[in-house]
């Protein structure tokens, strides 16, 4: 999935829009349920996220129970959440190498987890 379907998808689905809450990151979109983040998209340099390439890609961050990070991280597509607590959060890299079944799985977690 790229940014743009991630964004749409949870919109429909999970009637949470997008906020843009930093002017200085125009493109970062955080959403919400009761109040707290399931979900934020961003844009970032891949060695931000300790990968060796300065270009920069779209990825979003979703909350996961810690007992299922490990297993997730062996995927070179999800990483240590860049930016939020790495014990309860993933990074997802939005290339389109993570199958869609598979983001709208982990969205779903994410919501569940803060929805509680």
């Amino acid at each position: 999935m790229k940014k743009e379907e991630v964004i749409k998808y949870i919109k429909e689905k999970y009637d949470s829009n997008p906020e843009y809450l930093w002017k200085k990151y125009p493109f970062y979109a955080i959403f919400r349920v009761k109040k707290k983040w399931f979900g934020i998209v961003m844009n970032v340099s891949k060695d931000k996220l300790g990968l060796s390439d300065p270009e920069e890609v779209d990825i979003l961050n979703v909350k996961c129970p810690p007992e299922m990070i490990g297993s997730l991280r062996k995927s070179e597509c999800i990483l240590p959440a860049y930016h939020m607590n790495k014990e309860h959060w993933i990074t997802i890299l939005l290339e389109g190498s993570v199958p869609k079944e598979k983001i709208e799985q982990l969205i779903a977690i994410s919501y569940d987890l803060v929805s509680e």
